[in-house]
């Protein structure tokens, strides 16, 4: 019987050890449920990539607004060295518009393309995301990271895809996410520190990028063909173009907001 009894009382404290080593930290659970991150894929046969390139640049016609300065609590306003403005309009002296994502938004149907196993990465640095606007192909992995020393919230507001909330709570934190279906635009922010916000395009090829500061963006690979560019900035809306391209050719594609959106 000694034995016996011996048995039953370790297995009893191996359990409660179990039970004691599982849960975490609630503050880094999910409030909902999101895409679970896309398992590693064996490369795949895809339509091969073109070699053609169409490039342009963002410009801003007019008086162009201008940023607010964005109001951080003491330990965020610590990171920064001056004042942090806020990112909705960055628009250069020569009225070159920054952070517009564009991508191919027809023309494509037919070819197939595998999502590629880097993941694509957005950064929560000095309470802002880094960077505020991104793209990622549908099935590709989308790191978030947190290089602050406290809690960030992430709060991504899906409206074709799941969404997805949880908190990161200590520096070094980092979590992925996945996407099933296109979306154009997927906002994200941070519930903890509300002036944080960012976009994400979900697409389902890699035909797609980000202005630079001085408004230019390319893309390039394209197979030849007739396609419809669309440039979508957070408060100057959405504007399409038809552009052709051949095999190694290129093709220009500049886009133009005025005060009203509208586009020449």
């Amino acid at each position: 019987m000694k034995p016996s009894k011996c048995i039953v009382i370790f297995s009893l404290a191996a359990a409660f050890l179990v039970v004691g080593c599982g849960g975490g930290d609630s503050s880094t659970a999910d409030s909902s449920s999101g895409d679970e991150p896309a398992p590693a894929q064996a490369a795949a046969p895809s339509e091969p990539i073109g070699s053609a390139t169409i490039s342009g640049v963002i410009n801003f016609e007019g008086t162009a607004p201008e940023s607010s300065r964005l109001r951080l609590d003491a330990d965020c306003s610590a990171l920064h060295d001056g004042v942090v403005m806020s990112q909705n309009y960055v628009i250069s002296e020569e009225g070159n518009v920054a952070n517009v994502f564009v991508y191919v938004k027809e023309g494509l149907s037919g070819h197939t393309f595998t999502p590629p196993a880097e993941p694509a990465v957005i950064d929560q640095h000095g309470c802002m995301y880094s960077p505020h606007v991104l793209g990622v192909q549908v099935g590709q992995n989308l790191q978030i990271l947190n290089s602050d020393t406290f809690l960030h919230n992430i709060n991504g507001q899906a409206n074709d895809n799941r969404p997805f909330n949880f908190g990161m709570p200590k520096q070094g934190d980092e979590r992925e996410r996945s996407f099933r279906v296109p979306e154009i635009m997927l906002p994200i922010k941070c519930d903890v520190h509300p002036w944080m916000s960012a976009y994400l395009g979900v697409v389902e090829h890699p035909f797609f990028t980000v202005s630079d500061t001085d408004g230019s963006f390319s893309i390039e690979g394209l197979p030849a063909g007739d396609y419809v560019l669309e440039a979508w900035h957070e408060e100057f809306g959405t504007q399409t173009m038809s552009v052709s391209v051949t095999d190694g050719g290129s093709a220009s594609a500049d886009f133009t907001y005025t005060s009203t959106g509208a586009a020449d």
